[in-house]
């Protein structure tokens, strides 16, 4: 099974409903040890910010395809939440509502996350703010680069 390595960032610009753009880069060695990476940048009318830190893992995994062991690093606190507090799980045993009953937000992208995870092994690891890793820290210009692009139209 071939191990991929992504990266992953969403940018906020302004207010709630101002432009905003999310990045992600997969890395991965070849069978011949050559290091190879795709990025991805996009930008877009943002709803939330919780829509943006979930797209660059979606685009980036259902990128692959065939199964993979993923190491996914981002700094998205809403992503911890699904990942090591496993609010997901308690969101579907719920009908998709908090435990407030109320309805989830951004749904319809938690379940595609749910798909584009569903024939891959994925880790997941909180990058703590901006740590200086310098992938991390690219996945952030790439975002920042997609939310910028937005502006221009």
């Amino acid at each position: 099974m071939t191990h991929v390595t992504i990266y992953s960032d969403g940018a906020a610009r302004g207010n709630p409903e101002g432009p905003g753009g999310y990045g992600a880069v997969i890395q991965y060695v070849d069978s011949r040890g050559v290091l190879h990476e795709k990025e991805f940048s996009e930008g877009f009318e943002k709803t939330s910010n919780n829509r943006m830190e979930l797209l660059g893992p979606i685009v980036a995994l259902e990128a692959l395809n065939r199964p993979c062991e993923v190491d996914l690093y981002s700094d998205s606190q809403y992503l911890v939440k699904a990942f090591e507090e496993h609010w997901i799980d308690n969101w579907k045993k719920n009908g998709w509502k908090t435990s407030g009953r109320t309805p989830v937000r951004n749904r319809e992208l938690w379940e595609r996350l749910l798909a584009a995870m569903e024939m891959h092994h994925v880790n997941y690891h909180w990058v703590k703010g901006h740590n200086g890793h310098p992938l991390n820290e690219r996945c952030d210009r790439l975002a920042t680069a997609a939310a910028d692009s937005v502006l221009k139209k």
